[in-house]
This record gives C-alpha cells, sequence and structure tokens, in this order.
C-alpha cells in the first residue's frame, strides 16, 4: 500500500499497541501518556491549556482527562480565578510512574524502530516530522 495516510494510521495503531502492554503494568493508556506529558512538565494546567500543547479534540481530552481522575491519576480544583475553568494536577500515582512510563514509552518507540540502523531511525524521524509539520499547514 502506497497511502502515506493509510501507512502512518497503521504505524500510529503499532505504537499504540506497543504502548499498551508496557503502560497497563503502570496503570496509563497510551491516550493518557501525551497528557501525563504535559502534567509533568507543568502541573495543574487546565484543559484549554492541555488542548492548546495537544493535537486532539475537546472531547477526546474531556473523556481522557475523566479517565485518568478515574484511575487516579489525576485530581480536578476549580481555578483560583476563572470560575469555568478546573486546573488538572497529577497525584502522587501520577507522579510516581513517571520515570517508569518514559522508559515505557522509550521501549514502546524502539520497538518500532527493531532492525534500522542509527541513521535510517533518524532519517524516519525527520521524515515523519517534515510529513507532520506540512499536515498542520492549511
Amino acid at each position: 500500500m502506497d497511502s502515506a495516510a493509510y501507512l502512518s494510521s497503521l504505524l500510529a495503531k503499532g505504537f499504540s499497541r506497543s504502548l499498551l502492554a508496557r503502560g497497563a503494568e503502570l496503570g496509563f493508556s497510551p491516550g493518557q501518556f501525551p497528557v501525563l506529558i504535559e502534567l509533568w512538565n507543568v502541573d495543574g494546567l487546565t484543559q484549554r491549556e492541555i488542548l492548546d500543547r495537544l493535537d486532539i479534540e475537546q472531547a477526546t481530552l474531556a473523556n481522557t482527562l475523566a479517565r485518568m481522575e478515574r484511575d487516579g491519576l489525576i485530581r480536578r480544583t476549580p481555578h483560583p480565578t476563572d470560575k469555568r475553568a478546573v486546573r488538572n494536577f497529577l497525584t502522587d500515582k501520577g507522579k510516581a510512574i513517571e520515570a517508569d512510563a518514559i522508559v515505557a514509552a522509550n521501549e514502546a518507540d524502539e520497538a518500532l524502530f527493531e532492525g534500522f540502523r542509527r541513521f535510517e531511525k533518524e532519517l524516519m524521524l525527520e521524515y515523519m516530522r517534515l510529513v507532520i509539520e506540512n499536515a498542520r499547514k492549511p
């Protein structure tokens, strides 16, 4: 198949499956990982701030945050100055899995590049960045 859209979809699904097995042991799902990264970088972000950092739909993020709260990864508190906003904070559990979750994601990533030489992996990543940049253009 020569369709970039189809192949990129298969690639995303492959990474998700690879991370799913590793993340399940730690208590997070692949869809939660980007949110965790953002909260590990800046804890207490609002939903709008997370949306501004990630390229996902608002409804998808709302569902993800609800599941993360249910799973004990985050706690949500009212924003002190914006009555419409809620701040999302990592729980002790959410903070504690950071190092292991990053290792799990790196292992999932490496599994996808098994058999690649270093320059091939770097070239592939550069091509992927270029395609993503083109996809973001209007």
